[in-house]
């Protein structure tokens, strides 16, 4: 928990370390293919949100560490939420490109 009880919002900056310091992990990006196209992270892979099911094409091996982000930190908390259900057990969201401070791959 955070301050004064709120939780903690996640740093996209340190989730995105994380993933390169975590052999073998994905770094997923559950906005549409269009904001993709304008703008990712490099190194991800897109899956929207509202096809997450198709992330069992993408990451088959469901114990794989998965870093996810969106715009905000919405869909990918959503995202995230559906994966576990499906049963992966290393899928965390990392939040939003918004606030990510490095260079951006289009």
């Amino acid at each position: 928990m955070g301050l004064f009880g709120f939780p903690k919002r996640e740093d996209v900056n340190e989730g995105v370390k994380k993933f390169h310091d975590t052999p073998g992990a994905v770094l997923l990006d559950v906005r549409t293919q269009k904001e993709y196209a304008r703008g990712h992270i490099p190194g991800s892979i897109n899956v929207d949100v509202y096809l997450i099911g198709r992330v069992k094409e993408a990451v088959p091996d469901k114990d794989t560490p998965v870093f996810v982000y969106c715009q905000s930190g919405v869909r990918s908390a959503e995202a995230v939420k559906a994966m576990k259900e499906m049963g992966y057990t290393n899928a965390v969201s990392i939040g939003g490109i918004g606030s990510y401070r490095g260079s951006i791959e289009k």
